[in-house]
């Protein structure tokens, strides 16, 4: 199984082959990611929940889905690795604070102060 370290292991050497490392600075990749978010949002944009909720049954757009995710979170890795963050001890992170702020059985979407 592969893993978040391997990934941008594998994007490191990916981006080192083609001497694109001095185009990855964090504003580029943060721009990269934004686009590729707009694209991913581009094809849910115009479907009912119930159409986006059967998203992957339709074979052209899963695979377009999938395209996409892939190139959102290829650009999160390599901006992660850029600013040397450790994205799954940061989710991780975000979910504790998370816990505090939105206690289970409140049924708010408001946090709790």
């Amino acid at each position: 199984m592969n893993n978040l370290e391997e990934l941008r292991d594998a994007l490191r050497r990916f981006a080192a082959a083609r001497d694109w490392d001095r185009y990855h600075t964090p504003k580029n990749l943060v721009m990269a990611l934004s686009g590729e978010v707009g694209e991913l949002t581009d094809l849910f944009q115009w479907l009912t929940p119930e159409e986006a909720a059967r998203a992957m049954e339709d074979p052209e757009l899963a695979w377009n889905v999938r395209d996409e995710l892939a190139d959102v979170v290829h650009y999160l890795v390599r901006l992660a690795d850029k600013l040397d963050v450790d994205l799954v001890e940061a989710a991780f992170a975000k979910i504790e604070r998370n816990e505090r702020r939105f206690p289970a059985g409140n049924g708010s979407l408001e946090p709790v102060e």
